[in-house]
């Protein structure tokens, strides 16, 4: 059995409320072994022998839909793409040194070339890296204007961001040496 991390758009937002005990119990309806949450923001942590692909992502979803009420992008990754993601440099020191913020938003597929140029301003830079869009920003992301529903509309996919220090702390905990 492998061990992945499950990555929840939107679980506990717009009036929903589902708790992370809850979400353990359905994950594990679908045979998931070993399941656990990792902080309360939708990261579940699971083992199965099925591929990590879209077809384990749908089933996911489906169930996710059927049981909560509502659509819940999924986005699975195998301990190996956490670790890469955690360490991957998609900006330089300097403009790190500037950010207030840094994300890392999961993709079911590449964007489309070009789309995410757009979003660019002047505290936002994206960078794209596979099935991950990189975001830095320079203020408060409350200063931002960037906003997800015309990203997703940008790159005709869906996406869900979490913070490179959440992604970090995962790959600690779940890396492929623990």
């Amino acid at each position: 059995m492998a061990r992945y991390i499950a990555f929840l758009r939107a679980i506990n937002v717009g009036g929903h409320t589902v708790k992370m005990e809850a979400l353990k119990d359905l994950f594990s309806k679908l045979g998931f072994r070993n399941v656990e949450t990792f902080i309360a923001s939708g990261n579940v942590i699971f083992e199965t022998k099925a591929a990590p692909d879209r077809t384990l992502e749908n089933k996911i979803e489906k169930l996710l839909e059927s049981e909560l009420g509502y659509a819940v992008s999924t986005f699975v990754r195998t301990e190996a793409e956490i670790q890469a993601v955690s360490i991957y440099k998609p900006f330089s020191e300097e403009l790190l040194s500037v950010a207030q913020s840094l994300n890392v938003g999961f993709l079911h597929e590449p964007p489309i070339l070009g789309s995410v140029e757009s979003f660019r301003s002047e505290i936002d830079e994206f960078h794209v890296h596979g099935r991950e869009v990189y975001w830095l920003c320079r203020g408060k992301q409350n200063e931002s204007k960037f906003v997800s529903k015309p990203f997703e509309r940008a790159i005709k996919g869906a996406v869900t961001f979490r913070s490179t220090k959440t992604v970090a702390r995962l790959a600690a905990k779940y890396g492929k040496e623990h």
